[in-house]
C-alpha cells in the first residue's frame, strides 16, 4: 500500500488538495454581466455559439434548466452530455449479420471419449438425457468409435422492433445460387433445341419461337397475368420495368403533386427543363397538345347544336359535324363584316381602324419636353391635364361666357347677356336691360303640418308674368323647362315675381297682349303644379327625417343600456377576481346566449387594449 502510494508525486497531492479545500468562487456583478451579455449575442447570432466537448454546437435557446450540468458530473465546461442517451443504459441489439448458427462443427475430429461428454453419441455439447440419436448399443463412452460432432454454442439474439418482423431474418444468400444454376441449364436446354429444330426445319422454328414466350402460361400461374385457357391469349397488366414512376421524377416535395389513388400527376415535375429534354412533361401537357383541344372544342359545338335542335354527334357523325361546324364558322365571320361595314358606312371612322398597334403609340412620342432638377420645364410644353370630360371653353350662339357663369334666384344662365335661356342667342349688354329679373318677397315658411298644407297652397298661388318679344314663344316654353329642374334650389315658399321697368314691357306688350295672357295662365299652372310638388316632396323628407331620428335615439337608448350592462359586469369580474377562489360562487345559472350588437358594440367600446400606452392610467 505504502509503495503504490509513494508512486504518485508529492505536488498531485497537494494540488488535489487544494483543489477539495477549495470552495467555488462566487461570481461578481461584473462577471454576471459579462455572462448576460455574452448569451444575449449568442442568442442573436452576433458571437459564436458555446461547443461542448464533442466539437458540437450547444443552440443558445435551450433553457437553462435543460442546459445547466448536475455536479456530480463533474464537467469542466459547456455539455449536453446530461441529456442525451447514456451508454451504460442504451440496449445493445444484434446485427444484421447475426442469427443462430445450424448444423454440427465439423472443423473438430475427435477419436476418443472425453470427460462430461454424452455418454451415448459423445458430443460434448449436451448429456445423454438430451441426445436426439439412437440410442447405441454400446455407447461411445466404452467403444470410443463413432463419435458425434459438437453442436456449435448458440448465440443469445437480441431484436429490436424491426428485427423482430424481418421476414428474411437468418436467410443465407448462396442458398439462391441454386435456383440461379438451375434456371441458366434450362436455358441452356432450350438454345440448343432451338438450334437443332432451326436446321431440320426453319420455317417451323420461326413460328415455334413466336408463340414460346406464352407457351408455359396453363401451367404456371404468374403474377399480374390473366389466362384464357380456351383462346390462349395472355393479358399482362404489369408495368414495363424501364418505365420511372411518376413521383420519382422530381424528389422535391414542393414539386407536381402526385396523387397515389389515381396514380397521376397533371403538372410538370421538372418545369425548369426544356421540352425537348424532359421524357415526361406532366399529364396536363397530353391533354391540351395536339388536336384535343380541337376536339373539345368539336363537342361544345354539337352540344350546342343539340341543343338548338340540330341532331348531330361527334361520335357517331364526326364528318357531319365537321363541315357544319365549317359551315357555321363561315357564316358567323360573313356576319362579323356586313355588321362592320354597315357601322363604317353609315358613321365612317375607317381610318381609324387602320393605326399602328398601341404599343407603339404608346412606347414613342415626337413630343419634347426638358425639366430643370426642381421639376419645372425648361423646354417644350406639359401634358394638358384633362379636367372634365365634358368640351371645355366652347362658346355657342355668339355668346363669350360659357353656359352657367351667371346664377340668379336659382336660375342658371350666361354671364355676358344674362339670359336664363340654354342654348339661346346672346345679343350682349342689351340683353341685360330687356330680361325681367324676378324679385323675392319673403313670404312664412311651411311648418310641415298637414293641416295647413290646404290654406298654405290656396294663399301661396300667385302669378308669374314674364315678359317676352314678339315670336318667342318657344323661348319662353323652352325656359320654363329649363327652369323646372331648378325649382328645388328655391324656397318652400314660391317666391312672387312682381315685373320691373313697368314703361319698357307695356311698350313691348302692346302688340301682343292676348298672346302674353295665355302664356301667363299656361305659366301659372305649371308653378302651381311644380308647388305642389314640392310640397309632397319636403312633407316628405320631413317624415323620413322624424323617423331617422327617432330610430337613432331608440339605437343609443340601447347602446347606453349595454355600456352600462358591461360596466356592471367588469366591475364583477374584477370583484370576483379579488376574491378566494374557494368562495368565488358558481356559474350554473349563466344564460348562454348570442350577444347583440349593442353589447357587441358596448365590449369593443369597454374592453382594456394592452397596446395602448395608457392603458394603466385608464382605471386611475
Amino acid at each position: 500500500m505504502a509503495g503504490s502510494s509513494s508512486r504518485i508525486p508529492l505536488s498531485m497531492l497537494l494540488r488535489d488538495k487544494e483543489a477539495e479545500d477549495e470552495e467555488p468562487k462566487k461570481k461578481s456583478r461584473e462577471d454576471w454581466r459579462k455572462a448576460k451579455e455574452l448569451e444575449e449575442a449568442r442568442k442573436a447570432g452576433t458571437a459564436p455559439a458555446a461547443v461542448d466537448e464533442e466539437g458540437r454546437d450547444i443552440n443558445p435557446h435551450i433553457p437553462q434548466y435543460i442546459s445547466s450540468v448536475p455536479w456530480y458530473y463533474n464537467t469542466t465546461g459547456p455539455t449536453l452530455k446530461h441529456q442525451r442517451p447514456q451508454e451504460e443504459r442504451k440496449e445493445h441489439f444484434s446485427g444484421i449479420d447475426e442469427w443462430y448458427k445450424r448444423g454440427v462443427d465439423t472443423s473438430k475430429v475427435v477419436t476418443k471419449f472425453r470427460k462430461g461428454a454424452c455418454e451415448n453419441c459423445g458430443a460434448m455439447t449436451h448429456k445423454r438425457v438430451d441426445c436426439m440419436e439412437r440410442p447405441r448399443k454400446v455407447g461411445a463412452k466404452f467403444s470410443a468409435k463413432q463419435i458425434a460432432h459438437d453442436e456449435f454454442i448458440q448465440p443469445k439474439i437480441v431484436s429490436d422492433y424491426d428485427g423482430k418482423r424481418d421476414r428474411w431474418a437468418g436467410y443465407d444468400p448462396a442458398n439462391h445460387r441454386e435456383i440461379v444454376e438451375e434456371y441458366l441449364k434450362i436455358e441452356q436446354a432450350k438454345r440448343e433445341l432451338r438450334a437443332q429444330k432451326l436446321k431440320e426445319n426453319p420455317d417451323q422454328a420461326e413460328e415455334e419461337g413466336e408463340s414460346d414466350e406464352d407457351k408455359y402460361v396453363d401451367e404456371v400461374d404468374m403474377p399480374g397475368t390473366k389466362v384464357d385457357s380456351k383462346q390462349r391469349i395472355t393479358v399482362r397488366n404489369l408495368r414495363i420495368r424501364e418505365d420511372t414512376a411518376k413521383y420519382l421524377r422530381n424528389l422535391d416535395p414542393n414539386s407536381a403533386y402526385y396523387d397515389p389513388k389515381t396514380r397521376s400527376m397533371r403538372d410538370n415535375p421538372n418545369p425548369n427543363l426544356k421540352p425537348e429534354d424532359t421524357d415526361f412533361a406532366g399529364e396536363n401537357f397530353v391533354r391540351f397538345s395536339g388536336d384535343i383541344q380541337k376536339h373539345a372544342q368539336a363537342q361544345l359545338f354539337a352540344w350546342e347544336a343539340y341543343g338548338k335542335g340540330v341532331d348531330v354527334h361527334v361520335l357517331a357523325e364526326p364528318t357531319k359535324l365537321e363541315l357544319l361546324q365549317k359551315e357555321y364558322d363561315t357564316k358567323k365571320s360573313q356576319f362579323k363584316d356586313e355588321v362592320k361595314n354597315k357601322v363604317l358606312e353609315q358613321y365612317g371612322g375607317e381610318e381609324h381602324l387602320k393605326v399602328p398597334p398601341k404599343a407603339l403609340l404608346l412606347a414613342q412620342t415626337e413630343n419634347y419636353v426638358e425639366y430643370s432638377r426642381q421639376g419645372k420645364i425648361i423646354k417644350g410644353q406639359d401634358k394638358p391635364i384633362i379636367r372634365s370630360r365634358f368640351e371645355e371653353d366652347v362658346y355657342i350662339n355668339n355668346h363669350t361666357t360659357v353656359w352657367g357663369s351667371f346664377w340668379s334666384n336659382g336660375i342658371w344662365g350666361y354671364r355676358c347677356c344674362e339670359s336664363t335661356i340654354k342654348n339661346s342667342y346672346c345679343v350682349g349688354d342689351n340683353g341685360k336691360g330687356s330680361i325681367m329679373k324676378p324679385r323675392v318677397e319673403s313670404e312664412q315658411p311651411d311648418d310641415g303640418n298637414g293641416d295647413d298644407d290646404s290654406d298654405a297652397d290656396d294663399n301661396s298661388q300667385e302669378k308669374m308674368k314674364i315678359p317676352e318679344q314678339p315670336g318667342d314663344g318657344s323661348q319662353q316654353d323652352a325656359q320654363g323647362s329649363e327652369n323646372a329642374p331648378h325649382a328645388d334650389f328655391a324656397k318652400p315658399s314660391e317666391p312672387s315675381v312682381v315685373p320691373e321697368h313697368k314703361e319698357n314691357s307695356a311698350a313691348s306688350h302692346s302688340g301682343s297682349s292676348s298672346s302674353s295672357e295665355s302664356e301667363a295662365e299656361v305659366s301659372s299652372k305649371k308653378s302651381k303644379k311644380s308647388k305642389k310638388k314640392r310640397k309632397k316632396e319636403k312633407r316628405r323628407q320631413q317624415r323620413e327625417e322624424r323617423k331617422q331620428q327617432k330610430r337613432l335615439e331608440k339605437e343609443k337608448s340601447k347602446l347606453d343600456l349595454a355600456l352600462e350592462a358591461e360596466e356592471r359586469s367588469q366591475q364583477r369580474a374584477a370583484e370576483l377576481l379579488r376574491q378566494d377562489e374557494r368562495k368565488r360562487p358558481y356559474n350554473s345559472m349563466y344564460e348562454v346566449r348570442v350577444p347583440t350588437e349593442e353589447e357587441i358594440e358596448a365590449y369593443m367600446m369597454k374592453r382594456r387594449r394592452e397596446e395602448d400606452p395608457m392603458a394603466a392610467f385608464i382605471g386611475k
